[in-house]
């Protein structure tokens, strides 16, 4: 009986999520959204040949911690078998980015890599530049990074910041503990919240291939 009460008091966590998706994913849906419009000057090539995107809308009220800030997001990577991931959540700590929206561009699979393990460094373990605008990029360059704060786009600099998987927010997207690593490689089924996130990727991925 009692097994029987917590399924069913699951079921019904997750259909609740589904159709009140979090708030804080719909912040970052429309960061996403503002990054890769037409208007954004981030280079379009850049957008499709990145293994990876994280987005770290605004910070929200309350977000401060003892001797620094922590802005909350979301990354997703590029499925193997084509099209992306759902979005795992993520927490960037220290830096001077307040108000203003995050974004990362994850070149390569050392990059990936860090996403799907635990807490790491920007411009410590992981090559992190600040994001040409309309210009090439480094090569060798793990990390792209962009900020965007009251409809100005910029390359920004993230030394120093640290980035680690954020367990909580992701028992509330998906109604149950799962990890960054199961979610980032695939094998975690997007909610239905999470949907119009994974959509905008895959739209200006393959725009940006043409």
């Amino acid at each position: 009986m009692k097994r029987l009460l917590f399924l069913v008091t699951l079921a019904a966590a997750v259909r609740a999520q589904e159709f009140n998706p979090d708030k804080r994913l719909e912040h970052a849906t429309q960061a996403l959204r503002d990054f890769l419009n037409s208007e954004s000057p981030i280079p379009k090539d850049l957008v499709g040949k990145a293994q990876c995107v994280v987005v770290a809308p605004g910070l929200m009220k309350g977000e401060f911690l003892i001797g620094g800030k922590c802005g909350r997001g979301f990354a997703a990577c590029r499925k193997a078998s084509g099209g992306w991931t759902a979005p795992a959540a993520i927490a960037i700590e220290g830096g001077s980015f307040a108000s203003t929206d995050l974004i990362l561009l994850v070149m390569n699979a050392n990059g990936m890599n860090r996403l799907l393990g635990d807490k790491f460094t920007l411009g410590g373990e992981a090559r992190v530049a600040a994001g040409p605008l309309g210009g090439p990029a480094s090569p060798n360059t793990e990390m792209l990074s962009y900020s965007r704060s009251k409809g100005v786009f910029a390359g920004i600099s993230l030394e120093g910041a640290t980035l680690r998987p954020d367990a909580g927010e992701n028992k509330k997207l998906f109604g149950k503990d799962v990890s960054n690593r199961d979610v980032l490689s695939g094998n975690v089924l997007p909610p239905r919240g999470a949907k119009t996130f994974v959509a905008l990727l895959v739209k200006h991925a393959r725009a940006a291939k043409r």
